[in-house]
């Protein structure tokens, strides 16, 4: 059968000769073929009207009753980078810029030489360079992307700058040699945080890792540890880590870093927690997704 390709503006590109048991991704390859500039992971097809029916990988032209003549709207998502390079660069600024504070002190700072080193600023680069090198190593090694890749504009720019620009900001004012250090109990109740949010991170990273079979995408309800009682708590335990970093540094730029970073990974949450119960709704044979789960803060919310 013929499927003709539309702009969304309405004006026509092409026609493909195709089968009703043609998949997504055999059709996507076919027009990267014709069209080679627009490869795969940059191509998405609608059926239907306006704003039309996305066709999903996985899935043949029979799952949406394409027939002969029909139409498909094309959208160029315009160049795309990979999901673990886009994770590598933004926390690799991170990883790199915070540490210039601290061992080039002498240049940055006026009278740099006269403030010795504090014990807080030690633990706190250990514990900064810590985080940063584990989410670099669990992207490679640990974390199963959904989606292959994501457009290069505005992602990789847009998480870039808030990732630097808040090393940055917090890294100044903890390594400036006028900072002032709380209690050193303060400073160990901090790291305590930190160590515990950061080791109960990695774990359940390792646990949603662990409940994807290799070389598929196949989702399943997550059981055991704090899943129990929230739907992400990865999000969570991230949370306590910057808490206790908080704590440690006592600094306005660490104290607003945390809090931006719990409004955003709440609104993730949220999200996470509604595709869950959508997915596992207890109907025609598949699983009913805990009532009881809280979105991100056990008991809580």
């Amino acid at each position: 059968m013929k499927v003709q390709v539309n702009s969304r503006r309405g004006n026509k590109i092409s026609d493909f000769e195709v089968s009703e048991s043609t998949s997504v991704q055999e059709f996507k390859k076919l027009y990267a073929r014709k069209f080679p500039k627009t490869y795969v992971e940059r191509q998405r097809f609608t059926y239907g009207p306006a704003p039309g029916m996305p066709l999903v990988d996985g899935k043949s032209l029979s799952d949406y009753n394409i027939k002969d003549g029909d139409v498909l709207v094309f959208k160029d998502l315009g160049a795309q980078i990979g999901y673990a390079a886009v994770y590598v660069i933004e926390y690799a600024g991170p990883l790199f810029l915070y540490p210039m504070f601290y061992f080039l002190r002498n240049q940055i700072y006026e009278k740099a030489s006269s403030h010795p080193i504090q014990f807080t600023q030690q633990i706190a680069l250990a514990c900064w360079t810590f985080h940063y090198a584990k989410r670099i190593l669990e992207t490679l090694f640990v974390h199963k992307f959904s989606h292959g890749t994501m457009p290069v504009f505005p992602n990789l720019f847009k998480n870039c700058g808030y990732y630097w620009s808040a090393a940055v900001g917090i890294s100044y004012f903890v390594n400036h040699p006028l900072f002032t250090s709380p209690p050193i109990e303060r400073v160990y109740l901090g790291l305590a945080l930190f160590i515990i949010g950061e080791l109960g991170n990695l774990t359940t990273h390792l646990m949603l890792s662990n409940l994807r079979s290799p070389g598929t995408k196949e989702r399943k309800i997550p059981r055991g540890f704090l899943f129990n009682y929230v739907s992400c708590p990865n999000y969570f335990l991230e949370f306590v880590a910057w808490v206790g970093f908080s704590i440690m540094t006592q600094t306005a730029a660490s104290i607003m870093f945390t809090i931006a970073g719990a409004g955003q990974m709440w609104m993730w949450a949220v999200g996470k927690h509604r595709r869950y119960r959508k997915e596992f709704d207890g109907k025609e044979g598949r699983q009913q997704y805990p009532k009881s789960r809280k979105v991100m803060f056990p008991f809580l919310a």
